[in-house]
């Protein structure tokens, strides 16, 4: 028999809501973070007791209108908001929930080492030290302040952005656009890892301590298990195919020369987001989120919804540093729909808000029927939000000289 939390006195969450969602301006992440963390009082009286299905989420989130935002009646007949002298508006995002720059040291030093152990950014030590991936990890996983388990989704995080490097992005490490799909297939099959037969298990071996990205996943993964349920491995390969399916789409827009509508662009950012890194959550803090809430079909769409978002602080920050065939929401916009730089800077601002403002009406709606470890991922998914903001504005993978606020782009 499952356990419903289900509190008889919703409106003093729905105000709080409902001052979260009414404000574009400002997203003080201590406000969320009350609204999704602090279990309600229960009494017997308040539980609700399902026995037709395992989730804990019995009641529809529908149920909650006061928590969602109303969608125009004709999204083709909405105003043209951004205009070249219109004001860029504020990002929708709290701040990090914890900066410990002690802590986030560590972490990159540690990182550091080991990216020279299996040969990522070779010679390049000092940049890859300057992005401070340790310092991403540490600010958007405050849950914990084990360095260890910090270092271990460090590593398999800069894997990521190496595979991209040196696969898609950078043709100085080796990348090309044309044998892409190719080598991801193949690193697939280290992620989720292939049983050879045994004459041909060496030549796979000798692949992996070949190719720096293959050996980077290889040894970032036997960390990570430290750490991870069977359940969460399985959640971390199977995002990293989706992943590298969207990095195959990217490559063949390359090679073809097609760019992409707007729409389709974001079809691929929802999937080639920042859920490979947000998808350790749990795993990071020390905890599962079961299986019944986190494939639930409205927590995957919240959960998505926020690392569609994030990644476009990536479209933001990165524009100044795009090669000449690589695409962005901004680029997209400038290309697709006219837009000047400004204009495609706003609408993206103004697309980040709009994804952020309906994931805390999601998730504040879930959080009212779901688990209280539901809420302390959703509350930790907002932290992490915060954290990768602070991280987009301050690292020198995208700022040579000064922190740049996007909001001057």
């Amino acid at each position: 028999m499952s356990r419903l939390w289900a509190p008889n006195a919703t409106d003093d969450l729905a105000r709080r809501a409902a001052a979260v969602l009414s404000d574009m301006a400002t997203a003080p992440s201590g406000e969320l973070a009350a609204l999704l963390s602090d279990p309600p009082r229960v009494t017997p009286s308040s539980l609700v007791f399902v026995t037709e299905q395992p989730s804990m989420l019995g009641m529809s989130a529908a149920q909650l209108p006061f928590l969602r935002p109303d969608p125009p009646a004709d999204p083709a007949a909405e105003p043209d908001s951004a205009g070249d002298d219109d004001e860029i508006p504020e990002l929708f995002c709290p701040g990090p929930v914890r900066d410990d720059p002690a802590l986030g040291e560590e972490v990159n030093e540690r990182l550091v080492e080991w990216a020279e152990q299996v040969g990522i950014y070779a010679g390049r030590s000092d940049h890859l030290r300057s992005c401070g991936f340790g310092r991403l990890i540490m600010l958007t996983h405050p849950g914990t302040d084990d360095p260890d388990r910090l270092l271990a989704a460090t590593k398999v995080v800069v894997a990521e952005w190496a595979a991209d490097d040196y696969y898609l992005d950078e043709a100085d490490v080796g990348a090309d656009p044309r044998r892409t799909a190719a080598r991801f297939g193949l690193l697939y099959g280290v992620v989720d890892p292939v049983p050879l037969p045994h004459r041909y298990e060496h030549e796979l071996r000798r692949h992996i301590e070949e190719d720096p990205i293959s050996k980077a996943f290889r040894s970032g993964m036997e960390h990570l298990a430290r750490y991870t349920t069977v359940t969460q491995m399985a959640r971390f390969q199977h995002q990293m195919a989706i992943l590298f399916t969207t990095l195959d789409q990217n490559a063949s827009w390359r090679v073809t020369g097609e760019r992409p509508a707007v729409w389709e662009y974001l079809m691929h950012r929802h999937h080639n987001s920042y859920l490979p890194p947000m998808i350790l959550i749990d795993a990071v803090a020390g905890y599962e989120l079961p299986p019944q809430e986190f494939y639930d079909p409205r927590v995957r769409s919240a959960f998505t919804m926020a690392g569609m978002a994030n990644v476009l602080l990536n479209d933001l920050h990165s524009m100044s540093k795009e090669a000449d065939d690589d695409i962005s929401l901004p680029i997209a916009l400038m290309e697709q729909e006219g837009c000047s730089r400004r204009q495609a800077v706003k609408r993206t601002v103004e697309i980040h808000n709009e994804l952020m403002k309906r994931f805390v009406a999601e998730a504040a709606a879930l959080s009212l029927v779901g688990s209280p470890m539901l809420r302390r991922f959703f509350a930790e998914t907002w932290a992490w939000c915060g954290g990768s903001r602070e991280w987009h504005a301050t690292s020198r993978r995208y700022h040579s000289d000064k922190d740049t606020d996007v909001n001057a782009a």
